[in-house]
């Protein structure tokens, strides 16, 4: 796959897919409507970020692809690829705790801070699309 050349669209399934590492320079899409809902992503080799009605939801850094974007109250999963290994933010429940499963193996359970932020790094290179699924406990 390695980049969304749209930069940000809507699967066939109601997922969303978004996210260029190849580009050399910083693109942005502001305003891209999915369910009532505006998505922003800006994205080039150096970080991807999404941000949901102006507030923050993903973050890689360096930048990636992520395909099959899925949030649900409880749960937020999603396949992401990259030219090197990245470190993922995401925005969730503050202080809450989540169950994180990279690549169909428990990555253990982990707490979001007071803000909600979510980290993990995540072993890109040399490897396909990786699964990563983050629950709610």
């Amino acid at each position: 796959m390695a980049a969304i050349s749209e930069l940000i669209r809507i699967e066939d399934n109601g997922t969303i897919s978004f996210g260029d590492y190849t580009l050399a320079s910083k693109s942005k899409l502001d305003n891209y409507e999915v369910g009532g809902d505006l998505y922003k992503v800006k994205t080039f080799k150096e970080i991807t970020k999404l941000e949901r009605n102006g507030l923050f939801v993903y973050e890689s850094v360096p930048g990636t692809a992520v395909t099959e974007f899925k949030q649900t109250a409880q749960s937020v999963e999603f396949l992401v690829e990259g030219p090197e290994d990245a470190q993922i933010t995401l925005e969730l429940s503050e202080m809450t705790e989540y169950e994180v499963t990279v690549a169909g193996a428990s990555a253990g359970t982990m707490k979001t801070n007071l803000g909600g932020k979510l980290s993990l790094s995540v072993e890109l290179a040399g490897n396909d699309a990786v699964a990563i699924r983050i629950e709610q406990r």
